[in-house]
């Protein structure tokens, strides 16, 4: 809530702004701020018509469990488990439009990164600290009970 009274408050200043902004420049720049914020608070909003539903997500691995539950925190969104669920798998309920607008976006960007950053961290490593090449594609076939 306290997000949406912040983005309110920018609002106000860009409609100021906006209106006695003195050049065209100005004018223009202010008005591009304000569509932005204006959608993010739209965004933000939450639909009175959409019903708030459970979501299961089973996620690849640790580090993706960690960062997702990591940013449905930081957007008020409180992640759970069952028993006997996997450590991979986790459960929100949410307005599935809104969620996957904010916090399942900004969560496939994030796991990209991440991935692009542990990929060339170990070919690095691999290079580098083992002097090797890594390449499995080259493995010799051996026979079962040879």
């Amino acid at each position: 809530m306290r997000d949406q009274d912040d983005i309110r408050e920018k609002l106000a200043k860009l409609e100021a702004l906006f209106s006695r902004g003195a050049t065209a420049g100005e004018r223009a720049a202010a008005g591009a701020a304000l569509e932005r914020l204006q959608s993010r608070l739209d965004i933000d909003a939450p639909s009175q018509d959409e019903p708030v539903i459970e979501l299961q997500y089973s996620l690849p691995d640790l580090w993706a469990v960690r960062l997702f539950v990591a940013l449905c925190r930081k957007h008020d969104v409180k992640p759970y488990r069952y028993p006997r669920q996997r450590r991979t798998t986790v459960m929100v309920r949410v307005q599935q439009t809104r969620f996957e607008q904010t916090i399942a976006r900004e969560f496939q960007t994030l796991h990209r990164e991440l991935t692009s950053y542990f990929n060339e961290t170990l070919n690095h490593l691999i290079a580098n600290v083992m002097k090797s090449d890594g390449d499995d594609e080259n493995l010799e076939q051996r026979q079962i009970g040879k």
